[in-house]
């Protein structure tokens, strides 16, 4: 058995959850906040057998899309400076992270 943690944008879950559930993956949902922009994001946990490991990563590598977003830097309190722009800048944001651990034992009651 493998634990897989996946990290992924809440733009992606819903779908991402749907799709899981129609291949008959059980999935705990869990909010969490992280990343660059400390952005919402969806830790999705799931106990997987190795045969259907490639499976559950290719659902998620075709669910969850990287896409660009401007963001405005924000300047420090202390480094702010008269006459100073601060212009968008383009960053990745999206995709999934994801974490595959052995699992030593697993009890379902």
């Amino acid at each position: 058995m493998k634990l897989l943690l996946a990290v992924v944008q809440d733009a992606d879950s819903a779908g991402l959850m749907r799709r899981l559930s129609e291949q008959g993956f059980e999935v705990t949902k869990l909010a969490s906040t992280g990343g660059f922009l400390r952005e919402g994001n969806t830790t999705l946990m799931m106990g997987v057998p190795p045969e259907r490991l490639g499976l559950l990563k290719d659902i998620i590598a075709q669910s969850c899309r990287t896409r660009s977003r401007l963001v405005t830097p924000s300047v420090p309190m202390g480094e702010q400076g008269e006459g100073v722009v601060s212009t968008p800048v383009e960053v990745p944001v999206g995709g999934a992270v994801m974490f595959v651990l052995d699992v030593a034992e697993f009890v379902k009651f």
